[in-house]
């Protein structure tokens, strides 16, 4: 993972952004076809999946703010 500095609220936008997108490509089809399938163990997993995605890059920029 590259490491990003962030300065400004606009670099903050735009790092979420990219952030948003690659989870949803990484995470969010395997969750769409999940749901698709109605595939409920599937959809536990894969919604388990999308979330800790989510977290850990919330925890990313937390740990980034801390550094300073």
């Amino acid at each position: 993972m590259d490491t990003v500095e962030i300065s400004s609220r606009s670099d903050f936008a735009l790092w979420a952004i990219q952030r948003a997108q690659a989870i949803v490509t990484a995470e969010g089809a395997a969750f769409a076809i999940a749901a698709r399938d109605m595939n409920e163990d599937a959809l536990a997993e894969t919604a388990a999946a999308l979330g800790k995605a989510i977290s850990d890059a919330m925890l990313e920029v937390f740990d980034g703010l801390l550094d300073e």
